[in-house]
């Protein structure tokens, strides 16, 4: 009697798709085509109207008292807007991915809003809210504390902008992960704060990551939100775009495309980044998803 083998016959490759090898080819041909006209292409023109007097030339504009001021005032609104995005963003996922209640849809819809309305719309209802004329905005006028053509109100018109960032890179994580890790730790006897320090956060910390460098991305290039709430006060609150802008209709077109170049660096330093990130940590990374 013959030995019958119990291993299943191996199974021949089949591709995905059934296309000819040229459709492929001409996607990915239309898809690099379309990068290089909309994306590449303005990108180098910034940076070559910016050089065109030289690179010295372009620097000296930097070195400039208004240059300076927005810049410090972007990376100063960054610096304060980011983080406390973060906090909000962990804290709306914690509360939608752990706990039910009523109104949670009501409540992610809320924080897609920023993506629906437009920042010149959010610029004026802070401008509404906390202006001279408003109630609230008067007593802290008052008071020496004035939100509208400050830095306040431009913080604000910022965190507006970018909060759903982190809150959105957040939620599907935890959901996916659900509340296993998070019972067996208070199971075993750890607080809520050691719980989430130990446990959640190392779990969500790739996706916090992403999403704080989105947010920070978008908070340095805000435009409408905070050309409304910040009077466009050169040199005290004018930001990088607002800035580009002035330099632009006063024909400071060296200026201008510097300033911008430098604007359009500090993003790809962002992404830059995130890449380095994702390379150096890939193990880990991979690690957690075949966990999760």
């Amino acid at each position: 009697m013959s030995d019958v083998s119990l291993s299943a016959p191996a199974r021949p490759f089949r591709a995905a798709t059934t296309e000819a090898p040229w459709i492929k080819w001409a996607l990915i041909a239309l898809s690099v085509a379309f990068l290089a006209l909309m994306v590449f292409a303005p990108l180098l023109a910034v940076f070559i109207e910016a050089l065109q007097d030289g690179l010295w030339v372009a620097l000296e504009t930097l070195g400039e008292r208004d240059a300076r001021s927005a810049i410090w005032l972007t990376l100063t609104v960054a610096a304060i807007a980011v983080p406390l995005n973060a906090a909000f963003g962990l804290a709306a996922a914690w509360c939608i991915a752990k706990y039910d209640f009523r109104g949670k849809a009501f409540l992610i819809t809320l924080i897609d809003l920023p993506f629906s309305v437009s920042p010149v719309v959010a610029g004026l209802c802070i401008v509404l809210t906390f202006g001279a004329n408003s109630a609230i905005g008067g007593w802290l006028v008052d008071n020496g504390y004035p939100i509208v053509f400050a830095l306040p109100g431009i913080v604000l018109a910022t965190m507006f902008v970018t909060f759903p960032f982190v809150a959105r890179e957040l939620i599907p994580v935890m959901i996916e992960q659900g509340r296993a890790d998070e019972e067996a730790a208070l199971t075993l006897g750890a607080t809520g704060w050691r719980t989430f320090r130990t446990v959640t956060l190392p779990n969500v910390k790739w996706a916090l990551l992403y999403g704080v460098l989105l947010c920070n991305a978008r908070a340095m290039g805000e435009f409408g939100a905070v050309a409304v709430v910040s009077g466009k006060i050169r040199g005290q609150t004018a930001t990088m775009p607002l800035q580009i802008e002035m330099f632009y209709q006063e024909y400071l077109s060296v200026a201008a495309f510097t300033m911008a170049g430098l604007l359009a660096f500090l993003a790809l330093v962002t992404l830059l980044l995130k890449t380095l990130l994702e390379l150096r940590f890939a193990d880990q990374i991979a690690a957690t998803h075949r966990q999760h």
